[in-house]
């Protein structure tokens, strides 16, 4: 509980720093000036989430979750708090003793959380991953909202089903196997894993059942769908939302930001890449694509659907995904990430 609390007391400063800032207060105390709005304060009714991770300060998460409880006027506070490894217990009791709603769980805890949890969804159990944790009822349970949120964003920006199609996705960590599971849950013809070490591209492969199998990167042609799940073209200052850690700025593992294992030039037209890399929000290989005339996205949408999944766990509300996603736009675009 310990570790909770040093992380919300350093929340707080920040965001009594970022309020008073936004209201025009100066250090002096001077006054905010005429005409602006006031400050709302969270007070003992406001209700509170938030990311626990190490690190998490270029999460995102705050700022999808608090752009949505505005646009609802929910009196809720969401906030990143840092807990470093092995300290995942402490932190979920701390959350409980304090009446935390809802968290959402970043490298490097999903397993960590996934164990120390008395209940799980049957995604989360599957995956051995949690990434949102839900309070109900005084109780802690865990969920995972990764692949999902992965089909909404194909089917709704992109108006791609994968019931009945071939996908294969390159990568077997955590967001490739929640994506690989997803796509067999939701009735892919054929799900091919594509992985530099054999033994996790065949663990990944079974969760997608008689589906799933491990491929090479030249079966990229003639899949309807195809999916970066490695860190390579992320910029190197940190980590994205599902912790995946950026490239080093050279070494074996460097190819310039695009993956050995996707060769730009076996992709066609009338297939779908998602790079799930979102920082930045155009990598070498989605440039590539888009050069053969390939729909590609990255994977900003995955991002905020996986979070509109949990907002609404959290909630019972139904997220305002369009202010969601302006307001991780914006933060993207200004660099702040």
């Amino acid at each position: 509980m310990a570790v909770l609390r040093r992380g919300l007391a350093r929340r707080k400063r920040g965001v009594l720093h970022h309020v008073r800032r936004a209201a025009g207060q100066h250090r002096s105390g001077s006054p905010a000036r005429p005409g602006l709005t006031s400050v709302v304060w969270p007070t003992a009714a406001t209700r509170l989430a938030g990311v626990i991770g190490d690190p998490v300060r270029h999460s995102l998460s705050p700022v999808l979750h608090n752009a949505a409880f505005s646009a609802l006027g929910l009196d809720w506070a969401y906030v990143a708090l840092p807990v470093p490894a092995g300290r995942a217990r402490e932190a979920l009791a701390g959350a409980a003793a304090l009446g935390v709603e809802g968290l959402s769980v970043t490298m490097p805890h999903k397993t960590a959380v996934a164990e120390a949890l008395h209940r799980c969804s049957p995604t989360a159990t599957t995956l051995r991953a949690v990434n949102t944790v839900v309070r109900r009822h005084d109780e802690l349970i865990g969920e995972s909202t990764d692949g999902q949120g992965f089909l909404d964003a194909v089917r709704s920006e992109h108006g791609f089903d994968p019931s009945g199609r071939r996908c294969l996705v390159v990568g077997a960590g955590g967001a490739g196997r929640a994506v690989v599971l997803a796509l067999s849950q939701a009735g892919a013809r054929e799900v091919v894993v594509v992985n530099r070490t054999l033994e996790r591209g065949r663990a990944a492969a079974a969760l997608a059942g008689p589906v799933g199998r491990v491929g090479q990167p030249a079966e990229i042609e003639g899949m309807d769908l195809v999916v970066n799940a490695t860190p390579l073209g992320m910029t190197a200052h940190g980590r994205g939302d599902d912790g995946r850690e950026a490239p080093p700025a050279s070494g074996e593992t460097d190819t310039g930001g695009t993956s050995s294992l996707v060769d730009p030039g076996l992709l066609a037209t009338g297939q779908l890449l998602v790079d799930l890399v979102y920082h930045p929000a155009t990598t070498p290989l989605l440039e590539a694509a888009r050069r053969r005339g390939v729909a590609a996205a990255n994977g900003v949408g995955m991002l905020v659907h996986q979070a509109a999944l949990a907002f609404e766990l959290w909630t019972g509300e139904g997220a305002p995904v369009a202010a969601m996603r302006a307001a991780v736009a914006d933060v993207l675009h200004r660099g702040g990430a």
